[in-house]
């Protein structure tokens, strides 16, 4: 078999340049999220730290101690924000849950204060102890959480499943998180060290990499990780979703699906849509 080449990394990996029409996907989530801001109650720009970027959206549930979906928005690490992601709301916000939709500083950052991926995985943790102690008064229920996350952010999701909280916080259960839906997630991230258009703004160490790989992990201990991605995606992002439910096995990760007819961008609309695969399993997370 013949060596990979840079240009064949790249032609795996780089999303935009293998959906043409991204940016009319971009549009409609920015579009949507709007909407959504203008039609919803919420509350803006919470701080959960006082790290860069580390603010988060919350629209509370119609009903007291509802259930809380925290969504980690994709971009790579080191692009889009939340604010491109309130399209997600109102459908969660109909099965009745608390929805917390949170961001997080970018890499490369800059040369003062530069931003890996292990540091965005801490802010993560962060923002999730933060959820814990404050999500009660929005309304949510603090022991009824699920993560969910597209492509980094679903990487970010099973990072957080994978988490001893009592390290965290000695208030806080080891095994809180239990519940996490990773879609078109990255789990082993040694390849995009090879990854052209990715080296200088993500500037992936070995020793990062290997921090940052869930499917480098032993399995969590309790939970479970739903991972899914578009059917319609690269062989390699294929690969990556089936290589976290054969490394963390079939008990952890139960659902392990490609779903027809979604590329790495129309996926996630999927999740607003009623009836479709993503949004069934969402409300089975949330036990709805």
């Amino acid at each position: 078999m013949s060596a990979k080449t840079a240009a064949w990394y790249d032609s795996m990996y780089n999303n935009r340049a293998l959906v043409p029409d991204h940016a009319e996907h971009f549009a409609l989530w920015a579009q949507s999220s709007a909407q959504a801001r203008a039609s919803l109650t919420c509350k803006l720009d919470i701080a959960y730290g006082d790290g860069p970027n580390e603010t988060l959206d919350i629209f509370p549930a119609s009903q007291p101690n509802a259930p809380v979906v925290v969504f980690i928005h994709g971009g790579y690490w080191r692009s889009l924000d939340k604010a491109d992601h309130s399209f997600v709301a109102p459908p969660l916000h109909k099965m009745g849950a608390c929805v917390v939709v949170v961001n997080y500083a970018l890499c490369p950052g800059t040369s003062d204060a530069p931003i890996t991926i292990p540091d965005i995985a801490l802010q993560m943790v962060k923002a999730m102890a933060w959820t814990w102690q404050h999500i009660a008064e929005h309304g949510g229920n603090p022991k009824q959480v699920v993560v969910a996350g597209h492509s980094a952010g679903g990487h970010l999701a099973a990072m957080l499943l994978a988490c001893d909280w009592k390290r965290v916080n000695p208030k806080i259960p080891a095994h809180w998180i239990q519940k996490a839906l990773s879609i078109s997630g990255l789990y082993d991230l040694t390849p995009l060290r090879k990854t052209p258009f990715l080296q200088d703004s993500l500037k992936l160490t070995a020793k990062h990499a290997k921090m940052a790989s869930p499917a480098l992990w032993p399995k969590p201990r309790k939970g479970v990780l739903y991972t899914l991605a578009g059917a319609n995606e690269s062989a390699e992002f294929l690969r990556h979703n089936r290589l976290i439910h054969q490394t963390w096995g079939p008990r952890t990760v139960p659902v392990c699906e490609d779903l027809a007819g979604l590329n790495h961008f129309s996926i996630v609309m999927d999740l607003t849509k009623k009836d479709t695969r993503l949004s069934t399993l969402m409300k089975a997370l949330l036990d709805l």
